[in-house]
């Protein structure tokens, strides 16, 4: 009996090729495999200490997450057709070449003028791998939940990171492509 079609197969096979590719690009670059602390934690939390971006999960993982609720919107509205899995390779290799070029020059150099981020280093592969990861889990978890939930989940984990380190994908959006001073003063926790 086959537990996996050719299908489910080739589609993992893709997706593994996605990380792969990533990885490989970002190392050529010459990302860092792990932080250069020597060990990796599964969280992270302090978005302005040395390990951010470095390890399995921090505050941004959640953007990634909502990266997969977007993805899985989006695609689902451009290519219903599309088998699911497909849909699924589609949105690791958008999220996989958006990992690539944050993590180059210009990008950092972009956080560090633009945002709260002045000692950004970019992240390492390992983080970059499971940011990707995170672009996965909520492609899943939007397939399996009503729309309002999905938008509810984002407006959720937006507000609560927004509270809590004063930074979330709109701000980060926001201040990528035109940085407000003010926004930027509230970041860093002047009145």
């Amino acid at each position: 009996m086959k537990i996996f079609s050719q299908s489910v197969k080739a589609h993992a096979l893709a997706a593994a090729l996605v990380f792969a590719i990533a990885a490989g690009a970002e190392l050529w670059l010459g990302r860092i495999l792990i932080c250069e602390c020597g060990y990796i934690s599964p969280w992270y939390g302090n978005t302005n200490g040395p390990g951010n971006s470095q390890h399995l999960a921090d505050w941004y993982s959640f953007s990634h997450i909502i990266h997969g609720f977007l993805f899985y919107g989006f695609l689902h509205l451009v290519a219903r057709k599309l088998p699911v899995q497909t849909r699924l390779v589609l949105a690791l290799i958008i999220e996989a070449v958006w990992e690539v070029l944050e993590n180059s020059p210009i990008i950092i150099n972009r956080y560090r003028a633009a945002t709260i981020a002045l000692d950004y280093v970019g992240d390492s592969v390992i983080n970059s791998m499971m940011d990707i990861a995170f672009t996965a889990l909520g492609f899943w978890v939007a397939r399996k939940i009503k729309l309002w939930h999905s938008v509810a989940l984002i407006i959720l984990m937006e507000g609560f990171v927004g509270y809590v380190v004063r930074d979330n994908l709109t701000l980060n959006i926001i201040m990528l492509i035109y940085p407000s001073e003010a926004i930027k003063t509230w970041q860093m926790g002047a009145p």
